[in-house]
């Protein structure tokens, strides 16, 4: 009996294997469908690469077979639902729960947004007719607007490439920087009530004459004037005369500065005299003048002027803190100079140098003028404009004759050059204005000489007729140095008589 149970359990088992093998499979490949006449059968389910071409269409290549699939324009890349009918013709419709996104579309950034939101257990279900494929509507509005920047996720997208021609925007360049406090602040109780009239006093400044201007140039500026170095106008702007001034400097001081070392110039300052730039009240002298309406530059009419006077109060001002004009209106935006009590800022260039000289060296190549005390220490540098190629400066060493403050100036057309249509001797009053400016130091060679000028921002940049300009106050300050006697050397560049002329610049004192 036993041996009957156990023959009829082999037997069963026997034909439930046979059975098993005999019956057709019913999972069979997922996903492969029978090659359709005339459609292209992908090498494995999935392997699909997605390019963009140089016209911005969307190619998609079997990534197995190499072989291009489908490409879409521009225009229709956006189109989900009819890219996702082109995926199920190829058997390769994205499932639901699909793990990959598309940054650019923006159904797939709303389906990554629900399944993160799921994730953090706040659900969100989707449209009802999101992924519709049968839906005849297939245009990007058809779609549900994302969520509002739910957790922080981006609410915008890339937009869709473009040829544009990317239009240059002009820079804006450095201007002066806001005044700093306890640097002068510009104090005004009523601006309304400081507009001044149409006399020309009034600091109105075309912003484009302040590019390339930098505050930190200016401090440097000052801190050479202080130190014996002048840099000719203190502007703002690096350039020759700063270069020259900084050397001299170094040379004055016994230092190693350079123009980049911010926090050892700062030191400097401080120990100098403080801030670069200080307080400055106008008074009613300064306001007063007097003053020309204008300088004419016929030498008839400059004779027959009582004065070779300033003609704003801001020129004025700006000589006397041995300033360029438009840098002082600059600085000092909205600000009514012909106001007196009116608080401007204005260079902290300290105290002049007091050392006597004993000698003076013209550098024609330069274009510097170097002075020296009785040991042969330099002591002070300023920039000059020494003579011409047609009318070249001396040779050699000279001698100071006599020196001159506030001079005439005697226009001579048989000695001078002629001017105009003006053939006779003309004197030209005193003023800061005058051709030799508000000083003049003459030499033993007649006709030549070391004199101010009238256009201060123009000295180591122009030409002379012959002799060496400064500023006027660095005129002022070289005439107060020197005395009858001391030595000037003119060095470097052409002399008189490689070119052949005479000096043009010559006054009488009244």
């Amino acid at each position: 009996m036993l041996r009957l149970i156990f023959s009829l359990s082999a037997l069963a088992a026997g034909l439930a294997s046979s059975g098993a093998f005999a019956a057709p499979s019913a999972d069979g490949p997922q996903g492969v469908r029978p090659a359709e006449r005339g459609a292209l059968m992908l090498a494995q389910e999935g392997n699909i690469d997605i390019y963009y071409d140089a016209r911005g269409n969307r190619v998609l290549v079997d990534a197995d077979t190499g072989k291009v699939i489908a490409i879409q324009p521009p225009g229709s890349r956006l189109d989900r639902r009819a890219l996702r009918r082109q995926m199920q013709e190829l058997g390769r419709a994205p499932a639901e729960d699909d793990d990959r996104y598309y940054l650019d579309n923006p159904e797939d950034m709303a389906r990554f947004r629900r399944r993160q939101l799921e994730e953090n257990g706040r659900v969100i279900p989707p449209p009802a007719d999101e992924y519709d494929p049968n839906s005849g509507d297939n245009s990007v509005d058809a779609y549900p607007p994302a969520p509002n920047n739910d957790e922080g996720y981006a609410t915008t997208y890339p937009e869709e490439p473009k040829s544009n021609t990317i239009k240059r925007q002009p820079l804006n360049e450095a201007s002066i920087d806001p005044e700093q406090p306890g640097q002068g602040e510009v104090l005004q109780t009523n601006p309304e009530a400081s507009l001044p009239p149409n006399t020309g006093g009034k600091a109105s400044v075309d912003p484009s004459l302040s590019l390339g201007v930098r505050q930190d140039v200016a401090a440097l500026q000052v801190l050479l004037d202080r130190g014996g170095a002048s840099p000719g106008v203190i502007d703002g702007r690096f350039g020759s005369n700063v270069d020259k001034a900084l050397a001299a400097y170094n040379e004055i001081n016994g230092t190693n500065l350079k123009s980049t070392d911010a926090v050892g110039i700062q030191a400097a300052l401080a120990q100098s005299g403080g801030d670069a730039f200080a307080s400055y009240t106008i008074t009613p002298e300064d306001v007063a003048g007097p003053y020309v309406a204008s300088i004419p530059e016929d030498y008839s009419q400059k004779a027959k002027l009582d004065c070779m006077c300033y003609t704003s109060v801001t020129e004025a001002l700006a000589e006397r803190f041995h300033m360029d004009e438009t840098y002082l209106k600059s600085i000092n935006k909205g600000v009514d100079f012909n106001r007196p009590g009116t608080m401007i800022k204005v260079a902290n260039f300290g105290k002049l140098v007091s050392t006597p000289v004993t000698r003076i060296v013209a550098d024609k190549t330069k274009k510097e003028v170097y002075a020296y005390d009785g040991s042969g220490k330099l002591v002070a540098a300023y920039p000059a404009t020494i003579g011409s190629a047609d009318t070249p400066s001396p040779t050699g060493i000279h001698a100071v004759s006599r020196i001159a403050l506030d001079p005439n100036y005697t226009y001579n057309p048989n000695i001078n050059f002629k001017q105009g249509q003006n053939d006779k001797i003309l004197t030209v009053p005193p003023g800061p204005n005058g051709p030799v400016g508000s000083v003049w130091i003459a030499l033993d060679k007649p006709t030549y000489g070391i004199h101010g000028t009238p256009d201060p921002s123009k000295i180591g940049k122009t030409e002379s007729h012959g002799c060496v300009r400064l500023t006027n106050w660095d005129a002022r300050e070289l005439a107060k140095l020197v005395s009858p006697g001391v030595t000037v050397e003119f060095v470097g560049g052409p002399t008189i008589a490689e070119v052949g002329g005479t000096s043009t610049d010559e006054f009488t004192q009244q």
